[in-house]
């Protein structure tokens, strides 16, 4: 199957996701800059999610690009990553206007493990179906980021129970690991043009 209507659809999903974290911002009912001060939490959980959202839309189209086609389990597969994706939202408001309480910080977590998991599993049905040593298979590479991400997830999601911040800023260095651009798979599609 041709992976088109995969891509589209996954765009659009995602888009959407990232409408619903918007709409969660409330105007402030005051008209100074205190009145944002209440407001500071959820946006700072808006700020990290949209940048986990942007990474994650990022690296799926470039691992789309590097794929040719896909099969059912590859559909399935993505399916498991927008539903986890879709819950970050819900996640995101509430740690936010719960001001980063243990718990709310610990299911963000577990949100952000189970995507992280199911983009695993998506990338891992993608080199199967296209072979271990397809043009995809050989940009993933060992994909230590993504093991590392899934590390910290885990560390994080327990973490806070003890301490909110720290796993927080686990999140944080989830978000700065990735955003320091990973080339490989767009070093190996150039290669072959």
């Amino acid at each position: 199957m041709h992976k088109n209507r995969l891509e589209a659809f996954s765009d659009g999903v995602i888009a959407i996701i990232i409408t619903i974290m918007v709409l969660e911002l409330k105007v402030p009912k005051g008209d100074n800059i205190i009145s944002l001060q209440p407001l500071l939490p959820v946006f700072l959980s808006y700020i990290l999610s949209f940048l986990l959202i942007g990474i994650y839309w990022n690296n799926h189209h470039h691992m789309l690009h590097a794929a040719k086609y896909v099969n059912g389990k590859i559909l399935w597969a993505n399916m498991h990553l927008l539903f986890w994706l879709s819950l970050i939202p819900f996640a995101t408001a509430w740690m936010g206007e719960n001001h980063f309480a243990s718990f709310p910080v610990a299911v963000y977590g577990f949100v952000q493990l189970m995507a992280a998991i199911s983009y695993f599993i998506l990338s891992k049905a993608l080199i199967k179906h296209h072979g271990d040593t397809s043009m995809l298979a050989t940009s993933i590479g060992s994909d230590m980021k993504g093991k590392l991400s899934l590390v910290i997830y885990i560390v994080a999601t327990f973490t806070a129970f003890l301490n909110e911040w720290i796993a927080l800023g686990l999140y944080v260095t989830v978000v700065i690991i990735w955003f320091i651009p990973d080339r490989r798979i767009e070093q190996v599609i150039t290669k072959d043009l």
